[in-house]
């Protein structure tokens, strides 16, 4: 089984060396994600004036496709590595 073509690079050194990348490029994601968030929300609650209603679907839109994100995320690294 040691001896198919490509199974050194996921049981060896580089593939455990990959995997650790993944992982804190998936905590990296998640990050600037709470901090696009954190700014987004602070635009909504502080905003001097009132917003229209195309601003909130902009910013309903914005939501989803980071939830969006987050969840392609964490499924790929379910998977294994995060492309």
């Amino acid at each position: 089984m040691e001896n198919r073509p490509g199974f050194e690079s996921i049981t060896g050194v580089e593939g455990v060396f990959s995997q650790q990348f993944s992982q804190w490029m998936f905590y990296f994601l998640v990050f600037s994600i709470l901090i696009f968030i954190g700014i987004s929300i602070a635009y909504l609650v502080y905003s001097r004036k009132s917003l229209k209603k195309g601003e909130v679907v902009l910013f309903a839109w914005i939501a989803l496709g980071v939830i969006g994100a987050v969840v392609f995320g964490a499924l790929q690294m379910l998977h294994g590595y995060l492309f």
